[in-house]
């Protein structure tokens, strides 16, 4: 489908469900190992700390690749850089669910991270250039509907499903739907053309705009405050006498995120 071919007067629903499948798959990468956290660690032998760091590299690799990947990449074809992040999750999320070395599957959790990062930049612009002026509001909540839709339902179910037939078939399922993801993307999302090189912004530049640094600041308190908590859960909820209410804290959890954006919303 090409761009001047969406409609002007409905949503291209079947495109931006793509993009709300990777915005759930994104958030999937970095929280969905603290509700099998005790489990990770009693793979590996280490510690519930030393698994925790699976989140730590995806953040990192997430942190440190959004700003200054993003404005390398600013020049290529929206599409393609969005497929290349896809494609890394599914490799890395492989890596993970066959990996036997602690090492390597956090070198993989770093790598995810990175592309989390470049997905993350890259799907709510996406999401508007897919649709008309009027209705680039509804086009962006549709596409970032997979992060609360991740958090309230996703992880308690990968929580569960981990019980069930093991962790590292959650992480091959996420790299099942990546791949699923990619074919989806090529045959049903337009393509955008990149920035043309008299628009592209120098990193400098970006954390010059007003409003951009105390923006970041309030995210990055946020989001370590929110990860501190999240990441150790399942071992927190095990020291207090009630590991097996693991999937049902993350289920209020995500059930509150969802209150919160309603909330906010209105």
């Amino acid at each position: 489908m090409k761009p001047e071919a969406l409609p002007h007067t409905r949503l291209p629903v079947t495109a931006l469900l793509a993009l709300t499948t990777a915005s759930f798959i994104a958030t999937a990468n970095e929280s969905m190992p603290a509700g099998l956290l005790p489990r990770i660690a009693d793979a590996f032998a280490v510690t519930p700390a030393w698994a925790g760091q699976w989140v730590t590299a995806c953040a990192l690799g997430s942190g440190l690749a959004a700003i200054p990947l993003t404005l390398a990449l600013q020049g290529w074809p929206r599409r393609r850089v969005l497929q290349w992040a896809v494609a890394i999750f599914c490799v890395g999320n492989a890596v993970t669910a066959l990996s036997s070395s602690f090492v390597l599957t956090l070198l993989a959790r770093l790598l995810v991270g990175v592309a989390t990062g470049v997905a993350w930049s890259l799907l709510a612009g996406y999401a508007r250039r897919l649709a008309a002026p009027a209705l680039q509001g509804r086009a962006t909540a549709l596409a970032m509907l997979g992060i609360p839709v991740a958090l309230a339902l996703g992880v308690p179910l990968s929580a569960w499903l981990g019980g069930l037939v093991g962790w590292r078939w959650v992480f091959g399922l996420l790299s099942a739907m990546s791949l699923l993801l990619m074919l989806w993307v090529r045959v049903k999302v337009p393509d955008f053309a990149g920035q043309p090189a008299h628009r592209r912004l120098s990193f400098a530049a970006v954390l010059q705009r007003p409003g951009v640094r105390p923006v970041l600041a309030v995210v990055m308190l946020w989001i370590m405050a929110h990860y501190t908590l999240y990441t150790y859960i399942a071992p927190f909820l095990a020291s207090v006498g009630l590991a097996a209410a693991v999937e049902q804290a993350l289920l209020v959890f995500g059930a509150g995120a969802l209150l919160g954006l309603w909330l906010t919303g209105c």
